[in-house]
């Protein structure tokens, strides 16, 4: 509870004294006044005004012009009778809390009309009293105009930022709902029918052993490949799971494009920093079938790849000197293209194909920063 407590303190600095000493000043203004009546009438507005604003907090729809138009009233009655205008700037707080837009702006015009006006009326008469607090008096008229529309501005801002959050988590579902249907689909058409297969041939090899050993021996060998087949997909699926990182994938691609005679330039404008491994698993992945497509199809001699990250994006640019791609090509028709295209938009990325003396492959996406360690804590 006292930890509780201390955080609350932290977090709220030092508004909560202001608030006390500005809810103990209008007792100050009201035994100003040598009238007894004043002085009743006064704490009597004054513990109405606190009530009143209590009750405005947590009203919802009509009552909220209610509530503020009590409010106001008393805080024109105060500034006028008894020179204290420091309820204007309860007011304004409130107003920045109201979450209805229309709400918000007739209650804010009404106030600072309010408040403009009472102002203007003791200037007129010219009370002593409220002449010396005169900068003051300035400073909660500034704060009328301003805070409501920052504390509105604020708390839409906040409102936005838990939707995208929670956004970001619907996002994290689905993408673990993708990969367990990925999954599930791999080891269905992958092990599914390896094991089916095996299971049919080890129940020939059974039958056929003391009949025909020879087939026998023939249809085991079929099982032990089959066999060794189906390891080599599940370590090709983990590790395709275990995902892997750019740096990685670049030593991969140079030993595929060597082998292909084809050179290959790497230029890392911006070296990558706190991505986190699932984008760099997509972009090696978008990298490889587009560098797989240069050795397939381009018939280039060079292929040449530009890195480079920024404080919005992060862009990978693929272009070869081959046969290019041609101006009335058919994404839908390429060469592993609608793979690239879905796995960018699939995080809010893009893909650009163009024919400049080869083809031109760009690929972006949002360079949305990996959180450290110490920025969680």
């Amino acid at each position: 509870m006292l930890k509780k407590y201390i955080t609350t303190l932290k977090s709220s600095g030092i508004s909560p004294y202001i608030w006390s000493i500005f809810s103990i000043l209008p007792f100050y203004y009201i035994f100003q006044t040598s009238s007894t009546i004043d002085i009743i009438v006064g704490i009597i507005l004054t513990i109405l005004f606190f009530i009143t604003y209590r009750f405005a907090f947590i009203s919802k729809k009509w009552t909220v012009y209610l509530w503020t138009s009590i409010l106001i009233g008393i805080s024109i009655t105060m500034t006028i009778h008894f020179q204290f205008v420091y309820f204007a700037f309860y007011i304004a707080y409130y107003n920045g809390n109201i979450k209805n837009r229309i709400a918000f702006l007739i209650l804010y015009i009404i106030h600072l009309i309010a408040t403009t006006f009472s102002i203007n009326y003791n200037l007129i008469f010219k009370d002593e009293l409220f002449l010396k607090q005169l900068p003051f008096i300035i400073i909660v008229w500034i704060g009328v105009i301003l805070l409501p529309f920052n504390l509105y501005n604020k708390k839409k801002q906040e409102k936005l930022e838990m939707q995208l959050e929670d956004a970001n988590k619907r996002i994290a579902e689905l993408v673990k709902q993708e990969e367990r249907q990925r999954i599930a689909r791999d080891l269905h058409d992958t092990l599914g029918q390896k094991l089916s297969l095996i299971g049919l041939k080890s129940d020939l090899s059974r039958r056929l052993v003391y009949k025909d050993p020879e087939q026998a021996r023939h249809e085991m060998k079929d099982v032990q490949q089959t066999a060794r087949m189906a390891l080599n997909e599940v370590r090709k699926m983990v590790s395709q799971m275990r995902g892997i990182r750019i740096k990685e994938e670049l030593v991969l691609i140079k030993q595929l494009l060597d082998a292909a005679e084809i050179e290959f330039i790497c230029e890392i404008e911006n070296k990558l920093s706190n991505v986190s491994i699932y984008l760099e698993n997509i972009l090696s992945m978008c990298m490889k079938e587009a560098v797989t497509n240069v050795v397939k199809h381009s018939k280039a001699t060079v292929c040449r790849i530009t890195i480079d990250q920024n404080s919005n994006e992060i862009s990978i640019k693929i272009e070869d000197n081959g046969i290019g791609i041609g101006k009335n090509y058919d994404l839908s028709k390429g060469h592993g293209l609608i793979g690239i295209k879905e796995r960018l938009e699939f995080v809010n990325g893009s893909l650009e194909i163009e024919d400049r003396n080869g083809t031109f492959i760009l690929m972006k996406i949002p360079n949305v920063i990996m959180q450290t360690e110490k920025e969680e804590k």
